[in-house]
């Protein structure tokens, strides 16, 4: 055998070892769900701040009910009054506040904004002056799962805040959630203690990861993290860096108070196990492993990760099929021993077999990934329409529809380049990204924060926007966060999409292993000769 069927059958090898490790126990075509805990909340503790807070203000104490003895069960909501009370009043902001089944923490002093209404202060009066000059939230969502919120705030010179002038105002997201996702986390547990705020929270961390500087502490049993997207480098004239980002945070964190929340049924643990596929063969439909990136296209040419976890049962995001998931930006050299190239107009992305690229090399920050750097996502393809298809039902190859992949409420903000759907249940805290529609579009048609939609609703189409028009090739990145006491964190969205895909075409894919998947792909369902490559293709997501 030559050095070079040595080093093709070595490199073949490891990639089929990778997918072995992560899938010990289980079947070769076998998905599993994930394992998501539940926190106890310990009420008692969170009606006894809320009573030291109120107290402050003694002539408006008198207003809410206090019984001197907690009675049980927890999820009673005649044993929680003053809970009630405060619902009442500050669900006239923060709408659906009581739906959350942990203390609502936010910088909203709401013992001033009684006493503001009792006292006949206007209702135009500026939220800003209860929420320590924060701007009112530019989203609040509040479900079974716990709450999200985004509020945003204009650094001015002074009070040690960052001294220049910044595109656009920080925005700050704090969530807290009576359910975490229990990954295997190579990087949890890590951070810095903050002295200056170590009396407020003894157990505070300061991290920085994927992008964000991340505060994550626990209060009432029950996780919270304060997050502030940020660069871990120098300033740039569009870009916070993150040690700006630290006193909008820390001033964030002081002015904490309990704004709401309601006891709820405690709920046990959810154990991961095997998800739900169809048991009929799609004709067509192939994959590769998940974790079988093409070769050397990792950080520093490591490889993927096996990740088997069907993190949610959801609608595939494109509205027909087919569609195909590749790399956007790597040409595979399987074949020979050539080095790896970045490839601007990348042929063969409408086939199967699919192919894992969540790790991908990329500036991001993935955790999950190896070497700590990663895609974060999965891209995904239209096929490309047929020639000379005319009539009410033609290709329109501009008008392929995106669509929600579950009932959710939007995180997005004006201009934004990403649209985020997140879902909150009973069961599940998770975000789905979408990018590369063109903001202007999104704009118009209201993908804003706090916009609900269905699942399978309509929300833009696959495009090619990246900073600019035509700034990458004609695909949709789709990614997935899901909640843990590090904050959200991307997690592998690949075999999700595989499951997904299968209940669109009703049909269950066959997995192709490294061995087989070295003959040439074959499009599904359109001959050759229309497969051609897209417009220019960036090295981002």
């Amino acid at each position: 055998m030559g050095k070079k069927a040595v080093r093709l059958a070595t490199r073949l090898l490891a990639s089929f070892s990778l997918f072995l490790a992560g899938t010990a126990g289980l079947a070769a075509d076998e998905f599993i769900t994930p394992a998501i805990s539940a926190v106890r909340v310990e009420w008692r503790s969170a009606l006894d701040q809320l009573r030291s807070e109120i107290n402050t203000r003694p002539d408006i104490a008198s207003a809410f009910t206090f019984s001197g003895r907690w009675r049980l069960p927890a999820f009673d909501p005649r044993s929680t009054p003053a809970l009630v009370q405060l619902n009442a009043v500050t669900s006239q902001v923060f709408t659906g506040i009581g739906r959350s089944p942990v203390p609502v923490l936010l910088p909203f002093d709401s013992a001033a904004f009684l006493d503001a209404r009792q006292n006949g202060a206007p209702a135009s009066l500026s939220l800003s002056r209860y929420q320590a000059d924060f701007r009112p939230a530019d989203l609040f969502d509040a479900g079974p799962a716990g709450y999200d919120a985004v509020f945003s705030f204009e650094p001015r010179a002074g009070d040690g805040m960052p001294q220049r002038t910044f595109a656009k105002p920080v925005e700050v997201q704090i969530t807290g959630s009576i359910l975490t996702y229990d990954i295997r986390d190579p990087l949890g547990g890590k951070g810095e203690p903050v002295k200056a705020l170590s009396a407020q929270f003894p157990d505070l961390r300061r991290f920085i990861r994927e992008g964000y500087v991340r505060y994550a502490f626990t209060r009432f049993s029950v996780p919270y993290v304060v997050s502030i997207q940020c660069l871990d480098s120098a300033p740039r004239p569009q870009r916070l860096a993150c040690r700006e980002a630290y006193p909008v945070a820390e001033r964030f964190l002081k002015a904490l108070r309990i704004a709401g929340g309601q006891p709820a049924r405690p709920r046990m643990d959810i154990p991961s196990g095997i998800a739900e596929r169809l048991p009929e063969k799609s004709l067509d439909f192939t994959y590769r492993p998940a974790g079988d990136i093409i070769t050397n296209s990792g950080f520093r040419k490591q490889g993927g990760r096996a990740d088997l976890t069907a993190y949610s049962q959801i609608r595939f995001p494109l509205e027909k099929a087919p569609a195909f998931v590749h790399s956007q930006s790597f040409r595979s050299r399987r074949s020979n021993d050539k080095p790896l190239l970045l490839d601007e107009q990348v042929g063969g992305n409408a086939s199967y077999p699919w192919q894992d690229s969540f790790c991908e090399a990329r500036s991001f920050g993935v955790g999950q990934c190896p070497g700590g750097f990663g895609h974060q996502g999965q891209d995904i393809r239209p096929a490309p329409c047929p020639p000379h298809t005319e009539g009410a039902g033609r290709c329109e190859p501009d008008q392929r529809a995106v669509a929600a992949v579950r009932d959710g409420v939007v995180i997005r903000s004006p201009k934004a380049q990403a649209a985020t759907l997140q879902i909150n249940t009973r069961n599940e805290h998770i975000r789905f990204r979408y990018m590369h529609m063109n903001p202007a579009s999104l704009d118009a048609d209201g993908i804003l924060n706090g916009r609900h939609v269905e699942e399978g609703e309509k929300i833009g189409v696959v495009s090619n926007y990246l900073d600019r028009p035509n700034g990458t090739s004609r695909h949709l990145h789709f990614d997935v966060q899901v909640f843990t006491r590090e904050g959200w964190l991307w997690v592998n969205p690949y075999v999700t999409l595989v499951s997904a895909y299968e209940r669109l075409i009703r049909g269950r894919g066959r997995e192709i292993g490294p061995e087989i998947a070295l003959s040439p792909a074959v499009a599904h369902a359109l001959p050759q000769d229309v497969i051609r490559p897209d417009i220019q293709e960036g090295t981002e997501n």
